[in-house]
This record gives C-alpha cells, structure tokens and sequence, in this order.
C-alpha cells in the first residue's frame, strides 16, 4: 500500500530539487562543471506546492503551465517577469560564488548596470529619459542591497537587452543555463534548468520561466505529452504552454 501512494504521487512531492526530478528511462544528466551556473540550476529547491501565485499573492489565471515551481521569491511589485527571472538566477548564482563583478547587465537604453558599482554606493537615477551613475550613498554588500539592485535591474532591463548580452548557440551544444528569447515588446525568455542525454546521444532539457504579471518561476510542462522535458531536435519551432519560439533564439552566456 505505501509503495502505490508513492506511485500515485506528483514528482514534485518528493523531488527536492531540481537536480531530482527524474529523468526519462533510459536518460542521465548530462554532465557539467563543478561550481558552474549548471550545477547550480540543479540544487534549486521546489516548492511542494505547485500553484503559481502572482506578485500580489494571487494565483495566476493558468495553472495548466508548470510541472514545478522553484522556491524563489517573486517578490511584491510587478517587476520580475520573464527576461527579469533569467537575469535573477544568473545573478542569484555569481553573488553565491562571490563573484561580484561579473554581476552586470544592460538596460534597455544601452546603461550598464553593474552591481560592483552598486556595492561602491553608486545608484542609477533617469534624467532626461537615460540613465545617470550617481555615487552618494554608502558602499555595502548586503543580501537586502542586491536585492534592491536586482530591482534596478528588472525595471530598466527586458527580453531587448537580454538578447544583446547573449551569444547565438546556433550550431552549438545545448546546456543547462543557455536562454531561449525573443526580444521585443512583447517579447518572451525562458532558461534551460537542465539537460539530460542518453547512451545513442540524444538529449532532452528542461525549461524554466516567469511571465506577466511578475509570478512564480515555474518549470514548464511540454505541451506534446505533459512531461517536463523537450527533445533537443524539436524542430523549426519550440512550442512552449505560453509562447512559441524558432530555432534562432537559442542562445548562450558569453564566456
């Protein structure tokens, strides 16, 4: 009897992590670097609840999406969306490993917001519609002041300058951390988590996102059979449950 209830249970009861949840027969993670940005995405920690809830605290209207969620706060204003959350984790990664000055992104207007500033006391103001650096406040590292340059981030930042920073994979090796997007208004983005492969090579990886309004990171069902995993060759389109993508918009973190 204690072994059907624990058949009958959703992966996520008991996958901790996103590194445990499991992958096909016959598939292994693929492997990767120890301290790189694709280990960390495995040690991510779900939440048991599955429910996407909004930055209000609202459910969001589909709950058909996800598999998973990840135990990340969303925070409470609208501001960590798509392209906001894969700029979230990257960070959320390099000020685990300390490496403060590689913590930088462009805003929209071409400013770069770069957290080794923020850590000297400067601050980005907008005047006359550009972004200003301003140093006049107190230097600090702490966990509440990257989180308020994390907001920076996210309101002067999207799926547009995200793109720009990116280098386009095509032709090269999928692995966790690479970021479909699309960038525009709308525009969307989604990362990889991870990516598993099998003894004849063939790969499968998992996709992870935030939309709008600003809500929960949540690992995304594949709408072709209900798993969580994509095949590698999925075509001249990447169907995800909320945007649809063309084999282009693969893209990497440069080196």
């Amino acid at each position: 009897m204690k072994l059907l209830l624990l058949l009958l249970l959703p992966f996520s009861s008991f996958a901790q992590t996103v590194g445990k949840i499991p992958a096909p027969t016959g598939f292994d993670r693929t492997a990767v670097t120890n301290g790189s940005f694709g280990q960390w995405l495995r040690t991510i920690s779900l939440k048991q609840d599955k429910t996407v809830y909004l930055y209000n605290g609202q459910p969001k209207q589909n709950q058909q999406a996800q598999a998973a969620v990840l135990n990340i706060s969303v925070g409470k204003k609208d501001l960590q969306q798509c392209a906001d959350a894969v700029m979230r984790l990257r960070a959320e990664w390099l000020y685990a490993h300390q490496q403060y000055k590689q913590i930088a992104f462009h805003a929209t207007d071409g400013t770069l917001l770069d957290y080794a500033a923020w850590q000297q006391g400067c601050r980005f103001q907008l005047k006359n519609q550009r972004l200003v650096k301003v140093c006049n406040q107190e230097q600090g590292n702490s966990k509440t002041g990257f989180q308020a340059y994390l907001e920076l981030v996210f309101s002067y930042a999207g799926t547009t300058s995200l793109q720009k920073e990116l280098v386009p994979a095509a032709g090269s090796t999928l692995q966790p951390g690479d970021v479909f997007v699309q960038g525009g208004s709308p525009g969307h983005a989604v990362i990889v988590m991870d990516v598993i492969t099998n003894r004849t090579g063939k790969k499968k990886f998992m996709l992870a996102q935030s939309y709008m309004p600003a809500q929960d990171i949540h690992i995304l069902k594949n709408p072709a059979d209900g798993s969580c995993w994509y095949d590698e060759n999925f075509g001249s389109l990447l169907e995800t449950p909320e945007w649809t993508f063309n084999s282009k918009a693969l893209h990497h973190w440069p080196e």
